[in-house]
């Protein structure tokens, strides 16, 4: 199959932390620009290399930026941030200057905008719908979160459709306080009420409390937009154009997660692309090697990057063994230096490419 593509106009990065994703993201992007596509590479948090590789600053949150790079296509870069994205989507969504006003200035809001689980990864997908339909590049490449479960990125517009549609939101939209700012509920007890009101001003904070309830009534207008929007977001993530690209370490510890993965994608009707086994160790066979170190405690250079080579092979033979034959999985090798700037994330979508032609290649010739 061919990477990139102009039939895959999406490409959305996904795997554990640690595995390399936004490296690989970058990349991709690099390579797509130099085949002459308008490329948008998005990503969370890049290291300080890649951010100078790319050229981009804090201004890549608020808008596309353009990297300088000599290729018959652009390349722009985006930092993606939750609250800025949300605060988009707040005035997308409200229905006139006061209640916007209210949602965006209500200190509920302000706190929980760019922290609360889900948030970060709904905004991820909500900035890759929003970028998607602009129609202003030909090539989208997306870089998930570095989440602990890197499937709540997947399931996080089903998530939101889940609260938007439950109990307790309704419940939430009650109204809770009367206009002194005291719960309704108690105040018609007396001095038990009051005693219930200092208790909960204890555990939790009656200012927290009526600050969450003035956040959901303020948004309560905007709910049907975010509905409408989230069903869009996942019929996005679904289409056959959405390609994703899984993204694992190596080593056979790594199977586990990696075929739970693939197989979460699948199940949820997703377009799993090639399986990318990252950072393998060189395998060292070499005649005159050093003898083993006697102190099996204290192995060698050389005995360490054997094991290693050793070991990331048996992981890549078992990982195979498991996938079907039509599941391209390729290998990239491990890097004497991370990718610093353009040339070299080039060279790295050009080894990725190749793996995969190979691949291909072998396939063919063994059917």
């Amino acid at each position: 199959m061919e990477l990139i593509s102009d039939r895959y106009p999406l490409i959305i990065v996904v795997g554990s932390g640690g595995v390399g994703k936004t490296t690989l993201a970058a990349a991709m992007a690099v390579l797509s620009a130099r085949e002459g596509r308008d490329t948008l590479v998005m990503t969370f948090d890049p290291s300080l290399r890649l951010k100078q590789a790319l050229g981009v600053g804090e201004e890549a949150k608020l808008q596309e930026v353009p990297v300088a790079f000599d290729a018959p296509g652009t390349l722009h870069a985006s930092l993606l941030d939750a609250r800025q994205t949300f605060d988009r989507l707040i005035e997308r969504y409200a229905p006139d200057e006061a209640s916007r006003r209210r949602v965006l200035e209500n200190h509920f809001y302000q706190h929980m905008s760019g922290t609360l689980g889900g948030v970060l990864e709904y905004m991820a997908v909500e900035r890759l719908f929003e970028v998607a339909g602009s129609g202003r590049y030909k090539q989208v490449i997306l870089d998930t979160p570095p989440t602990r479960q890197a499937l709540d990125f997947l399931e996080a517009p089903s998530r939101i459709l889940g609260f938007l549609d439950s109990g307790a939101l309704r419940v939430a939209l009650r109204d809770w306080f009367d206009e002194e700012g005291r719960l309704k509920s108690t105040s018609r007890w007396g001095a038990l009420g009051r005693r219930a009101e200092r208790f909960l001003d204890d555990v939790v904070g009656m200012d927290l409390l009526r600050d969450m309830a003035e956040f959901f009534q303020a948004f309560a207008p905007l709910f049907e937009g975010f509905r409408e929007r989230a069903r869009q977001v996942e019929a996005l993530l679904r289409s056959p154009q959405t390609l994703f690209v899984l993204v694992s370490g190596a080593g056979e510890e790594r199977i586990p997660d990696t075929l739970f993965f693939a197989r979460r994608l699948e199940e949820a009707g997703y377009h799993l692309g090639p399986v990318v086994v990252n950072r393998v160790h060189p395998r060292f066979v070499i005649e005159g090697a050093p003898p083993p170190s006697a102190d099996l405690c204290r192995p060698t250079g050389w005995e360490l990057l054997s094991w290693a080579g050793e070991r990331d092979r048996k992981g890549l033979i078992e990982l195979a063994k498991l996938f079907s034959r039509e599941q391209p999985l390729v290998d990239v090798p491990l890097l004497a230096d991370e990718p610093i700037d353009l040339p070299s994330l080039e060279a790295l979508g050009r080894t990725l490419e190749e793996r995969l032609a190979a691949w291909q290649r072998y396939v063919s010739r063994s059917s």
